[in-house]
């Protein structure tokens, strides 16, 4: 790659061959480990991350970049096993952008600091010229103790889960950007999942937020990353009547797109039942096992089951689906 393109966004191949690059430069012991979020060797009991939130258009149905904003930071800590406690936030706003609309966006991000119980303790601000930036752009980074560290120490039968249906905040946006002159509205599934906090002691020794390169994307990182096989079932993943419509006449895959309030989760099989118990008891109705470790594949592929009956190899997203989703 002699420059950079729309792939190093995607989540997928791209992204993952830039990472690799820039880590090339700036590698040291904790960086290496390319957790979701950093485990500082100052303290081992405290996590750090950060993410910068580019979303176009930035209020969409059921969410705007403000609730994202904390929402994917949040979301960074939990997956990783940190209980989040403070927030940071960054705003590089374009010059004449509306007042009202900066309130909107301040009043989202208050409602779901409230809803997940972090403080926002340091920020800054940049104003550049029009033409600039696109409207505003937010950087949050978090702050948390550490509850577990994720393993990847998979073996034969651990309980692959998923907590909800996959694809709704990407085609929200999608149809929110009136690209394809398309009716109706699917609402966002960007939330702050507070609820993946107690599965750390119940069992789930793996998590994962289903972003950029939705599904199939994070599928294939845990089977690369765990040198084992994954076998997925089409006919078990969750996915809402919308999602599966507008994938239908776009000709996309829904298992490659982004999610932000959803989360893949690996457990040893005999304690699935209790997970997904927890998970349906706080509101995740359609959290359900899509499959396991092992199967067909070999160490390190992740393979579904079609909704025929035959396989197929899953692969990394390669290229950008759709640009500036978070």
């Amino acid at each position: 790659m002699e420059n950079v393109d729309l792939s190093v966004g995607s989540g997928g191949k791209g992204m993952r061959e830039f990472i690799k690059m820039v880590v090339s430069y700036l590698k040291n012991e904790i960086l290496s480990e390319l957790h979701d979020s950093a485990f500082l060797e100052m303290d081992r009991g405290i996590g750090f991350t950060t993410d910068s939130f580019v979303v176009d258009p930035i209020f969409f149905p059921g969410g705007d970049i403000g609730k994202l904003a904390v929402a994917g930071t949040f979301n960074d800590l939990v997956v990783s096993g940190i209980e989040p406690k403070y927030l940071s936030l960054s705003f590089i706003i374009e010059e004449g952008f509306s007042m009202d609309d900066m309130k909107r966006i301040l009043d989202s991000i208050k409602k779901e600091t409230i809803e997940c119980g972090v403080k926002i303790v340091t920020g800054d601000t940049k104003v550049v010229r029009r033409g600039e930036a696109h409207r505003i752009y937010i950087n949050t980074s978090g702050v948390g103790r550490l509850i577990k560290k994720p393993s990847l120490s998979l073996k034969n039968g651990d309980a692959i889960i998923l907590t909800g249906p996959i694809g709704e905040h990407a085609a929200s946006v999608m149809v929110a950007r009136g690209e394809y002159e398309l009716e109706g509205e699917i609402l966002t599934d960007c939330a702050s999942m507070k609820f993946l906090l107690p599965l750390w002691g119940k069992g789930a020794f793996w998590m994962r937020d289903i972003t950029r390169g939705g599904l199939a994307t994070v599928t294939c990182e845990l089977s690369r990353g765990a040198g084992a096989p994954i076998l997925i079932d089409e006919e078990l993943i969750p996915i809402s009547e919308p999602v599966r419509t507008l994938s239908e006449f776009l000709g996309i895959d829904p298992l490659y797109l982004a999610c932000e309030g959803r989360a893949l989760i690996v457990s040893r099989k005999e304690r699935s039942k209790a997970i997904i118990s927890s998970l349906k008891k706080s509101g995740q109705r359609q959290a359900c096992a899509i499959g396991e470790v092992g199967g067909p594949g070999r160490k390190g592929e992740a393979i579904l089951r079609t909704r025929a009956g035959g396989f197929r190899l899953l692969e990394e997203l390669t290229g950008e689906l759709l640009p500036r989703i978070c």
